[in-house]
């Protein structure tokens, strides 16, 4: 029988609503190397080791799975409903058809509402589930704040209707929130941004908690089993460098956990995803934590390392996956 963390002891986070979260996730992204079937398979032993958070999305093609392990945790009598904090993801080609896609999650995860609901990318661009880092659909365009609304009104209006409670934002830059907070009807509760040693983010990790947006940290590890397309010679791999090397020995534990507990130390929510590695990653943030020496020494090893650049997402006349994350401090037309 697999270890079981009592979920009161998990530390928590606070909404800007005042509700309390758990500051650990589970990630169900199988980074197209883990089949449906192996994905739900850890999201069943996850619910009963613990776990009340979890990060789905539409695209990860894998809700249905995931949806009929929830069914069974409830008609079991493992957690109830209420119990569980389900995020889930409208994926770019639904921006037009936000409802219909939120109705189809909340029927695949059998799980009546969805606690957070994210615009899983600022813009409508789609590509294939699979695809390869080449890829580009000439459908593409940047970023337009008219589109973004559009799409997140039907948001505001889903928490009217009680299908959602909280909105959530996702890989957006300090321009694209510049332009677009001020519009808002609901604020989002949170935003999804990549975040792990070597690549902290600080200036739009401050820009959130300055404006009341909890951050979540997607790939919290440096995602080594990220998709083949995300992968780039120039990469750095955060769980290598001496640094992360060294806190870990100190602490008897895998560099992995070590992350882990300097996001959660951070102040954001992680949310990582493992077939078999997922009661020591909700376990690190519960006991021994990370000095104020080895935070800093880790604030330290921020190397500009994106590891999803979005190549995919890429609009014609883009020069690169640069001009996704306006870098220069302006939304790139």
């Amino acid at each position: 029988m697999a270890e079981v963390i009592n979920p009161a002891i998990v530390p928590k986070v606070t909404l800007p609503s005042g509700e309390q979260v758990p500051c650990v996730g589970m990630g169900t992204f199988g980074s197209d190397r883990v089949s449906a079937e192996d994905v739900s398979a850890a999201v069943a032993g996850a619910i009963r080791s613990g776990y009340r958070m979890f990060d789905c999305a539409a695209c990860y093609g894998n809700e249905h799975e995931i949806g009929q392990v929830f069914k069974d945790a409830f008609d079991e009598g493992v957690v109830e409903r209420k119990d569980l904090f389900i995020m889930t993801k409208v994926w770019n080609d639904m921006h037009r058809r936000v409802e219909e896609a939120c109705d189809k999650s909340i029927k695949d995860l059998q799980c009546d509402y969805v606690d957070m609901y994210y615009i899983h990318w600022p813009f409508p661009n789609y590509h294939a589930p699979g695809c390869d880092v080449d890829s580009r659909n000439p459908d593409s365009k940047p970023f337009s704040v008219e589109e973004f609304m559009d799409t997140y009104r039907q948001c505001e209006a889903l928490v009217e209707k009680g299908k959602i409670r909280y909105i959530g934002i996702s890989n957006m830059t300090i321009p694209k929130l510049e332009a677009v907070l001020p519009l808002m009807k609901i604020k989002p509760a949170a935003c999804e941004l990549e975040l792990h040693p070597c690549f902290q983010q600080q200036e739009q990790y401050d820009y959130l908690v300055a404006h009341n947006i909890q951050p979540v940290g997607y790939m919290p590890l440096g995602s080594p089993r990220r998709p083949e397309r995300d992968i780039c010679p120039e990469d750095v791999a955060d769980m290598q460098t001496p640094e992360m090397q060294e806190i870990a020995k100190a602490h008897g534990v895998h560099p992995a956990l070590i992350a882990l507990k300097w996001a959660h130390q951070r102040g954001e929510i992680s949310i990582p995803f493992s077939v078999h590695n997922y009661v020591s990653n909700l376990k690190c943030v519960t006991e021994d934590p990370l000095t104020d020496e080895e935070m800093a020494k880790i604030g330290t090893l921020e190397k500009g390392n994106r590891l999803v650049k979005g190549q995919v997402f890429l609009w014609e006349g883009a020069k690169d996956w640069h001009d996704l994350w306006d870098e220069e401090g302006y939304i790139v037309k």
